[in-house]
């Protein structure tokens, strides 16, 4: 009677058991840097269509220069430095958090 109740239950049986253990898991670093690297692939298979798609050659002026480039590789060169900024302030941003969050822990209130 005792080994039904406790099959009944989940304790004599190995199922539970693991599905305990499956629901327990966490998600590591390593899973979602496999995540985000198969998103960059996806996003680098779109970018090398977007600019096979878009291989007329234009005019791109700046400043005192001038050149001729891909429409594709001049719109893929703004979007980099578009990036390269917004990276850039954020850096700034979370370097400025870091040390407000350091001056705090050095003097206690």
């Amino acid at each position: 009677m005792m080994m039904v109740r406790m099959a009944e239950n989940g304790v004599g049986s190995g199922r539970r058991g693991d599905e305990d253990r499956a629901e327990q898991l966490e998600r590591t670093r390593t899973g979602g840097i496999w995540v985000s690297v198969v998103i960059a692939a996806v996003v680098l298979v779109f970018l090398l269509v977007f600019i096979l798609q878009n291989f007329d050659t234009v005019t791109v002026r700046f400043l005192w220069t001038a050149g001729t480039l891909p429409l594709g590789v001049a719109m893929l060169f703004s979007v980099l430095a578009g990036a390269l900024l917004v990276a850039l302030i954020g850096t700034a941003r979370i370097l400025q958090l870091r040390r407000s969050a350091k001056h705090r822990a050095v003097k206690p209130e």
